[in-house]
């Protein structure tokens, strides 16, 4: 595998893993300016160097650029609006969220409804911005991966694995990225979309460009629990 030479966009960067992990965000408003094939075509080589089980990389990634990205939007708001709320995801959402996890999952939807102005009480403004998931934020692109159905759990958690490098991958060449489930709650239509066949099953999307600096809903960073909250030493 031959990885193109460092872009310009990069370039300034630490390239550090702490620093990665420390500055990489969820990004919710981008601005137009696509990135260039070859930074894509980087972020994809440096992302498939993933650990899978058995090094199977059951990943497959549709990535979409330019009036693809317009045309997979439009298809898809129009396709949520006819849902409604009915979901169809591939796998398993949760449940009910209780206890510690339905406090940080609180506190993470508060800091983006504080940030863009969406008062508690106000449905209506909390569903227009999450309908900005299916506007893919303003993203000039966005992924779409998938995983063989016959791997069960497994093919997804390696997957998640994928993800992950890809995020990194991104922050590391200076483009922002939203990984997002969203996209995977209307999974029939998206494999129908693109062509995927049944024997696959649609796990996330990722929306990814260039951050708006400048917009609310990038202005807050979440934050993380303390190691005695997700962690026990044994000695």
């Amino acid at each position: 595998m031959c990885l193109p030479p460092l872009v310009d966009d990069a370039s300034s960067l630490d390239g550090g893993v702490e620093t990665l992990l420390r500055e990489r965000f969820t990004c919710r408003a981008f601005v137009p300016t696509p990135v260039r094939p070859a930074v894509i075509e980087r972020i994809l080589l440096l992302a498939q160097r993933a650990p899978s089980w058995c090094n199977t990389q059951p990943w497959q990634v549709e990535v979409c650029s330019g009036s693809a990205t317009a045309r997979f939007r439009r298809a898809l708001l129009e396709h949520v609006e006819r849902a409604g709320e009915g979901a169809a995801f591939d796998f398993d959402p949760p449940s009910t969220y209780t206890g510690l996890h339905r406090r940080r999952r609180s506190e993470s939807g508060w800091q983006l409804y504080d940030a863009v102005g969406v008062r508690r009480g106000d449905r209506e403004a909390s569903s227009r911005q999450a309908a900005r998931n299916f506007e893919f934020f303003g993203a000039p692109h966005v992924a779409i991966v998938t995983t063989p159905a016959e791997l069960g759990a497994y093919g997804a958690l390696d997957a998640g694995v994928y993800l992950s490098t890809f995020l990194l991958a991104a922050q590391a060449n200076g483009v922002a990225t939203a990984p997002q489930a969203a996209l995977a709650r209307f999974a029939p239509f998206v494999r129908d979309y693109f062509g995927i066949g049944h024997d696959r099953k649609v796990v996330y999307g990722v929306s990814f460009g260039y951050a708006d600096e400048q917009h609310p809903a990038n202005s807050y960073r979440t934050g993380r629990a303390a190691l005695s909250e997700t962690v026990r030493f044994h000695s």
